[in-house]
């Protein structure tokens, strides 16, 4: 799956949790996603219809009657329906079917992204007008029941929807659907029992005329018009129909008939109850008014129902409390609806305008709060009076997004399918954003009477019809060409990914890559400017793209592109300028004020010429107050927007120079990582070689070695063949080294070589060096001197082998390279630090060669220096071995006066108890019982050394070849230890261990090999071995492991060394010991506790107390006190073991 690489960094956005949240945002902004349509057919209906049961019906039906007669106003009401119906159904129908909201159907639908955003302030208002308008009903019937005050009524009814709207559509279902039938019952009685008890008075109440309109008793047009543009306040409410029908299920071939006669009863069908409301209405307001009940009277809706009532219940407190509870229920049903769709409206207005979205939940709350500042300032009753100019514009934009979807779609003057998405639409779409603006400024020059009184009257129809012209003309001399500005064929190597992942599941998901959520396809599209799929919300918001993925779409390319039709470039250089956009925002700004202060102008019309100046003069001088403040204002915002689009710009800009720069870095790594591969891949193959040669020549070198240390034992050899085995043991050694050289620095260089921290005797370690060289340089006849400057810690914590590996290089180098004068070797520690200094008064080196000294295999060879042996690794191992052990290597050189190199290295002082001193002497024996060892190897030459080796010790030794041969030999016998070759024909000596670990033998197994490479730790084959041994290994060494995994105690040609042992470990001791019983005691315990420490004065103490407490025999605490006495702590703590159950 391919992508173009981003061009802005990506930020992740992390939404609060009531974006996050879809209970709570109930999917405001977004595409209503299929698994959230879970409700039934019915239930979704049920829920929609509850928005009909407002009571401005009622109020509105009246209110028409008592002014301009029954006939105008039923004629109207039926015709006002009809337009009702007719410009619902396709916007229920494709709302429905997309499962889209009025507003972002209204994108897709002629408008595009910004355009909507008028429609969707428009809508708004609508909704919060309407709540101010029911929720003062609700208010006044909460006076007359309760005795409430207004101010307080308002709040208590605004504020009682909240909860359940803010749980989004469950939550109103319920509550919509549990009231119901309570609604119905009363609504139904209601009805019946006026017409029930009124029925005689229904002809007159069809020959009702106002007594100061006598012309109202036929059919006027005026009058129609006048009626019919109050009906027409009514037109957004499809618009809250929609908001629920939205969530209906997907039609199918099952449910097809339910979902069409619940999308028509509920969608467009909302009116079919309001008419029979509103005939309600009218006819109750007129029995009221005819009985002398005042205009304001008649039309309140709680009046009318107590009235209703009243003939169920004869009792006008029982009638108020019916009313009550029907105008609670009705209103609250209708105010739910009315914040609900507040909230959807406001989350689209202010997310295009400000591109943030705190949550539907606050923009419910900042719904609320204005009707209610509404209805506590009584601005509501003004609004009231404005409704029909209201109305026309409503009737634009639904009348534009109606002919739009029952016009165009049909003769495909516009896309088949709904787009809703920012990043696929254009800004503006002139289609309906262009015949929203001209049905509007035609309907409302024909309501200020431009046109007559007629067209005045009917301005409503004029829109209407406007829009129903405009629309499809617009579209086919467009070409449709605004309604998509792209599309994302980029989703779909994600949509395959996806649907191959889960290919059973019924919808697929994409997850967005700004925001890290998952959603359905149809909420997704393709940033080119992130590269990656991004969900419909976070598009909406994200500011730092400036529309990088449509540039042509942008409404600032779009209305220049526009101009260019009719003027130069240069005039559209102008009127883009920053004083051209000002002015432009500036005149249209107050033009709109200009209209709404003529509009106040009209209605406020005074009937005397004084009046009429003054009015006109207040208003005049209001308009250039207006004037001089939004120049202000459009002046900042103008100065605010090029600011952030610059400052956009620039960080865009700067990002793109990072991208670049990322790019390179990361071709320039591909390319050094390259390099390196090849360097490592030489450097493995150099690795491999080394360690062939190694692996071939370690195992000749063990026999060598072998034997030749072997022989050189035998008391009775003549000094000849003393001498020979002598040189053929140091060439041996000599060979040895220099694998050991190669192979230590391909360790090094390779990162591999280990450092082992062990406690060393760092003065005896000295004292031996110095010993050994102080030897070979009284052989040549020449002076060593060694000096320990200050005290010395008689134990330290490094790696023995390196330390003493540098020092016998450099003082080797320094005896050899002496040819007459002395070699000083001096030691100063001091703050855990250890500087070593080795002089000499050789022939010392040249500056040249100073500088390549540690260079491989680099000899200095001149006049000065003598012909010695060497192999040019010395000084090499000693400086890479500095290095890795934290080190510092100096050295400084005349030529002809010598050389000194100092290191100083850390070597952490230990203060432990120091061990006693070991007497080397030569292994003759061992006590105890004879063991049995196996020897497995495919050369006999080793095999046979082995057991020259330990046979003349009293070990019994059984040879195999290979590992057959070895499974084989336990048949007959059971081998104490296995020493087995690595490196064998067929199977291999690891596998051969992992076979006897199998089998349960459990005798210890010592691998040996020629390869230095220690196997990997975390093999499953390191638990098969005790130990691995490297060819080639000395024979003290050999025994050394030995002694330690069989727990054997040799028997050397050292008197006393052989009294000591005699003394401790006599077969009579070893014998009684199996028979002495240790008891499970905490003294016990300690005991062998201070013994494993090594702790002797815990150990005295203790053994006292084991005796006093009589715990053990006196011949087992002799024994013990011996084994105390002569520090021999192990074997003390094993003799205290407990016997394993």
């Amino acid at each position: 799956m391919s992508a173009a690489k981003q061009k802005i960094l990506k930020v992740r956005r992390h939404y609060n949790q009531w974006v996050a949240n879809q209970t709570l945002e109930d999917f405001a902004l977004r595409f209503t996603a299929r698994k959230a349509r879970h409700m039934s057919i019915s239930r979704v209906g049920k829920t929609a219809l509850g928005a009909t049961a407002f009571l401005a019906l009622e109020s509105i039906a009246a209110a028409v009657t008592l002014s301009y007669g029954f006939v105008n106003t039923v004629v109207a009401m039926f015709v006002v329906a009809a337009v009702f119906f007719i410009t619902g159904f396709p916007i229920a129908y494709h709302s429905a079917k997309h499962g889209l909201d009025i507003d972002l159907l209204t994108r897709g639908a002629g408008f595009g992204y910004l355009g909507s955003t008028i429609t969707s302030l428009i809508y708004a208002s609508f909704t919060f007008i309407f709540f101010a308008i029911e929720a003062a009903i609700l208010a006044s019937a909460l006076q007359a029941l309760f005795g409430i005050p207004l101010s307080i009524g308002y709040f208590l009814s605004s504020v009682a929807v909240i909860p359940i709207v803010m749980r989004g559509i469950t939550a109103i279902s319920k509550f919509q659907v549990g009231t119901q039938s309570l609604w119905l019952i009363l609504q139904i009685s209601a009805i019946v029992v006026v017409v029930y008890f009124e029925i005689e008075k229904l002809n007159a109440w069809t020959a009702y005329a106002p007594e100061t309109m006598p012309q109202a008793q036929e059919f006027s047009w005026l009058l129609f018009g006048a009626a019919a543009s109050v009906f027409f306040a009514l037109v957004a409410q499809i618009g809250e129909q929609v908001d629920y029908l939205r969530f209906m299920p997907e039609k199918t071939e099952q449910n097809k008939r339910e979902w069409w006669f619940w999308l028509v009863f509920a969608g467009p069908g909302w009116i079919s109850i309001g008419l029979v409301k509103m005939l309600f209405g009218s006819f109750i307001a007129y029995l009221a008014f005819i009985e002398g009940a005042s205009y304001y009277m008649a039309s309140d809706p709680t009046f009318m129902y107590q009235r209703a009532f009243a003939y169920i219940t004869q009792s006008p407190t029982s009638a108020l409390v019916l009313a009550a509870i029907m105008v609670v229920i009705s209103q609250m049903k209708i105010n739910v609806t009315n914040a609900y769709a507040g909230s959807i409206a406001w989350s689209n207005f202010f997310s295009r305008a400000t591109h943030s979205h705190p949550g539907r939940v606050v923009w419910l709350v900042f719904n609320v709060t204005i009707a209610l500042i509404l209805m506590e300032l009584g601005i509501h009753k003004v609004l009231e009076a404005i409704l029909g100019i209201f109305a026309i514009v409503a009737v634009s934009w639904l009348g534009s997004l109606s002919a739009d979807l029952l016009i165009n779609k049909p003769l495909g003057l516009s896309p088949k399918g709904l787009e809703f998405k920012r990043g696929h639409l254009y800004d503006i779409n002139p289609v309906g954003t262009v015949s929203m603006v001209l049905a509007t400024a035609l309907g409302m020059i024909s309501y200020l009477g431009v046109f007559g009184e007629l067209t005045a009257n009917l301005s409503h129809f004029v829109s209407l019809f406007v829009c129903f012209i405009s629309v499809p003309f617009l579209a086919y001399i467009t070409k449709g060409k605004y309604y998509l500005a792209r599309q994302s064929p980029e989703l779909i190597p994600y949509i395959e990914e996806a649907q191959s992942h889960l290919p059973e599941t019924k919808y697929t998901n994409l997850v967005c890559g700004i925001c890290d959520n998952s959603f359905e396809q149809e909420d997704m599209s393709y940033c080119s400017v992130y590269a990656q799929p991004i969900c419909s919300l976070c598009c909406s918001l994200d500011v730092r793209c400036l529309d990088s993925c449509k540039p042509q779409a942008r409404l600032s390319r779009q209305f220049a592109n526009f101009l260019r039709k009719f003027m130069t470039g240069k005039s559209v250089a102008l009127i883009n300028s920053r004083l051209g956009r000002f002015l432009g925002l500036l005149i249209t700004t107050n033009l709109i004020n200009a209209a709404l202060l003529a509009l106040v102008y009209k209605h406020m019309l005074p009937e005397t010429v004084s009046e009429q100046l003054i009015l006109e003069q207040a208003l005049w001088t209001l308009f250039f107050i207006f004037l001089i403040v939004t120049g202000i204002i459009s002046w900042l915002f103008l100065l605010a927007h090029e600011s952030r689009v610059l400052a956009q710009m620039e960080s865009n800009r700067q990002t793109g120079k990072l991208m670049r720069e990322i790019d390179a870095h990361e071709k320039t790594d591909i390319e050094l990582q390259h390099a390196k591969d090849q360097a490592e891949k030489a450097n493995d193959a150099k690795s491999r070689y080394l360690s062939g040669i190694s692996h071939e020549l370690r195992t000749p070198l063990q026999s060598i070695l072998g034997y030749a240390q072997l022989l050189s034992e035998k008391p009775d050899l003549p000094e000849s063949q003393s001498r020979g085995l002598n040189i053929i043991h140091r060439s041996g050694q000599h060979l040895a080294d220099l694998i050991e050289g190669l192979l230590d620095i391909s360790k090094i260089e390779a990162g591999r070589l280990e450092l082992y921290r062990n406690r060393v005797l760092l003065p005896e370690l000295l004292e031996e060096l110095a010993n050994m060289f102080n030897m070979q340089a009284s052989q040549k006849g020449i002076h060593f001197n060694y000096s320990a400057e200050g005290r010395l810690p008689k134990i330290v914590m490094t790696d023995e082998k390196r330390l003493r590996q540098i020092l016998i290089n450099l003082l080797s180098n320094a005896v050899k390279y002496t040819q007459e004068g002395s070699v000083d070797f001096s030691v100063k520690y001091r703050s855990q630090i250890a500087e070593f200094t080795i002089s000499d008064s050789g022939s010392g080196i040249d500056e040249e060669s100073l500088a390549r000294i540690f260079d491989p295999f680099e000899r200095v060879r001149n006049a000065h220096t003598p012909n010695v042996q060497g192999t040019g690794l010395g000084l090499t191992i000693v400086k890479l071995l500095t290095d890795i052990m934290g080190g510092d290597l100096q050295v400084e050189s005349q030529l002809g006066k010598g050389s000194c190199f100092k290191i100083n290295v850390m070597l952490p002082w230990i203060n432990a108890q120091e061990k006693e001193e070991s007497i080397k002497a030569k292994v003759v024996g061992y006590e105890g019982h004879q063991r049995t060892l196996c020897l497995v190897d495919d050369d006999p030459v080793l095999r046979g050394f082995l057991s020259d080796l330990l046979i003349p010790l009293g070990f019994t030794t059984l040879e195999a070849f290979d590992a057959d041969s070895c499974i084989q030999l336990l048949d007959a016998a059971k081998p104490d230890l296995f020493i087995l070759d690595v490196s064998m024909p067929g199977k291999t000596g690891l596998e051969l261990a992992t076979m006897l670990r199998e089998k349960g033998i459990r005798a210890p197994i010592l691998m040996l090999s020629a390869n230095a490479q220690l196997p990997d730790q975390s093999s499953q084959d390191k638990a098969s071995y005790n130990d691995y041994l490297v060819k080639p290994i000395t024979n003290s060494a050999l025994l050394d492991k030995l002694a330690h995994y069989l727990k054997l105690n040799w028997i050397t040609q050292n008197a006393q060394q052989n009294a000591v042992k005699g003394a401790l470990l006599s077969s009579s001791l070893i014998s009684s010991e199996l028979h002495y019983d240790v008891p499970d005691h905490a003294l016990i315990r300690e005991l062998k506790a201070y013994a494993e420490m090594g702790y002797r004065k815990g150990v005295t103490q203790t053994l006292a107390q084991v005796k006093d407490a009589e715990l053990i025999s006196v011949e087992f605490y002799d024994y013990l006190n011996n084994l105390c006495q002569h520090f021999q702590f192990e074997q003390l703590a094993t003799s205290l073991e407990l016997p394993k159950p």
